[in-house]
């Protein structure tokens, strides 16, 4: 990576903070190596400011579980009626008069292969709109309430079908406190803030402890409970600098085998509104060949996004990490298009 790549970086991040929907950005670009560091700010934000994660705590779940995992103390292949009461499980997932409920594994968690629907976003119970008209705490057991009264999109592991969906990964953060025996901030501490040195990267579990404010168009939100409830989903805060020591660590197996990573066949394709994107295991994955960059990349981009304007990819064919927010919740896409254009950009 040559210094002359940086005007480069710099048209792209300028570009996407010259949108009226962006009142505060931050942007980190480094190598695998080490070798070569850009950050660049705005609007008071830069790569040491806190912000809210969103969706990006699902590589922090997913770093857990493959831990545990490694360890030996799941599998991905385990059942959800070994964690949790059939009960609570009941009419949880039913396909075409079948129930799929107790036939669902932490695979399918994992790789969004469930086939369960996503109540934060869909009609009639969508927590999307409620939670821009005021902040509010969503416990389990309500969102799985929330989850049973709409209806599964596939039976579990159907084809070459992913459907994104909190839920997923809120069952998967049970399960990790389950078989830890301890609450999934603790959890996150052990397995991946101490061994990393993360200092300013926490689940809040409490109102006193700083969330940064959400931008809607431009409205700023303050939205603490709604955050504090997200948890595995989607609860975490972090800066870009820590964000990109553990995305470094995920992708490098520094925190667990990553192998696992090496099936490319196990990307399936997500929902239409969520297309070019795919999903593997606790990660996006973006072909940057297609329509969507008029065939311009090459390659993919490997990691996560979050509704809030957060984002965290690695690109593997030219050993690069982007990381960073924009901080803007109506308009999803705009991470996503700012990390396609820094990697066609860069040469």
């Amino acid at each position: 990576m040559a210094a002359d790549q940086i005007p480069g970086i710099q048209k792209c991040f300028h570009r996407a903070i010259n949108s009226p929907q962006v009142f505060e950005a931050a942007l980190l670009v480094e190598d695998m190596g080490g070798g070569f560091s850009y950050s660049e700010g705005y609007g008071g934000k830069d790569a040491d400011s806190p912000m809210v994660t969103a969706s990006v705590t699902k590589l922090f779940t997913t770093a857990c579980i493959l831990i545990l995992r490694e360890q030996g103390r799941l599998s991905l292949e385990e059942g959800l009626p070994a964690y949790f009461n059939p009960r609570l499980l009941r009419n949880l997932h039913t396909y075409k008069g079948k129930e799929y409920s107790y036939e669902l594994t932490i695979y399918d968690l994992l790789y969004q292969t469930s086939g369960l629907p996503d109540a934060y976003i869909e009609s009639g119970h969508s927590l999307r709109r409620s939670v821009i008209k005021q902040d509010t705490y969503i416990d389990f057991e309500r969102m799985l309430t929330l989850v049973k009264a709409l209806k599964p999109h596939f039976a579990p592991q159907a084809g070459n079908r992913a459907y994104y969906a909190d839920i997923n990964f809120d069952l998967l953060g049970k399960i990790i406190e389950m078989v830890t025996n301890m609450p999934l901030e603790q959890a996150y501490r052990e397995f991946i803030f101490e061994p990393l040195g993360l200092q300013h990267t926490y689940l809040p579990i409490a109102e006193d402890e700083f969330v940064p404010g959400i931008y809607y168009k431009s409205a700023l939100l303050h939205r603490p409970q709604t955050i504090i409830s997200s948890r595995a989903s989607g609860g975490c805060i972090s800066t870009a600098r820590e964000l990109m020591a553990f995305l470094k660590a995920f992708f490098r197996g520094k925190l667990f085998n990553n192998d696992i990573f090496s099936d490319v066949s196990q990307y399936r394709n997500m929902q239409l509104s969520m297309r070019p994107m795919r999903y593997g295991c606790g990660h996006m994955q973006i072909p940057l060949g297609g329509l969507a960059t008029a065939f311009q990349g090459r390659g993919e981009l490997l990691g996560h996004c979050g509704s809030t304007g957060s984002f965290a990819f690695y690109h593997p064919s030219k050993q690069l990490l982007f990381v960073g927010d924009v901080n803007q919740m109506a308009n999803p896409a705009l991470p996503v298009r700012l990390a396609i254009q820094l990697a066609i950009s860069i040469k």
